[in-house]
């Protein structure tokens, strides 16, 4: 009787065997975690100082509203015309990222897929609200 027999009656499975699918450490089928950008957007350099900015922005617009500054007052009105500004110019940066991000997936793993276009789509919702917000703002 040779090795491949005795394998064989004692049901043993070696490591390098081949196998059906890709198994994670822990046993489990393998789902890839990333799929790579082929094409970076414009602002993909600038997109965490951009985002800075935004950030000081409404620090500065909700500081002086605390204060009892009114939403005509020109502190508030720059802070958010320049953030809005800014966060629309992100917003649209990420919106196309998710996009090209979602479409990737649909091949790999169509949840994931899915899961990303109601993401960009929550993303555009939120630029209807960034828009009347800053609307709202340079009336008044």
């Amino acid at each position: 009787m040779d090795a491949d027999e005795v394998q064989e009656q004692a049901g043993l499975a070696l490591d390098r065997q081949d196998r059906g699918i890709r198994l994670d450490a822990s046993g489990r089928p393998f789902v890839q975690s990333r799929v790579p950008e082929t094409r970076p957007t414009p602002l993909t350099e600038w997109f965490i100082y951009l985002s800075i900015g935004v950030l000081i922005c409404g620090v500065v617009a909700i500081a002086a509203l605390e204060l009892g500054s009114g939403l005509s007052s020109p502190v508030v009105k720059a802070s958010v015309l320049v953030g809005g500004a800014l966060l629309i110019g992100v917003t649209l940066d990420a919106i196309v990222r998710i996009w090209r991000a979602a479409w990737a997936w649909m091949p790999i793993d169509r949840g994931r897929g899915l899961f990303r276009l109601l993401w960009a789509a929550v993303l555009a919702a939120s630029l209807v609200v960034v828009v009347g917000i800053m609307f709202v703002v340079a009336t008044a």
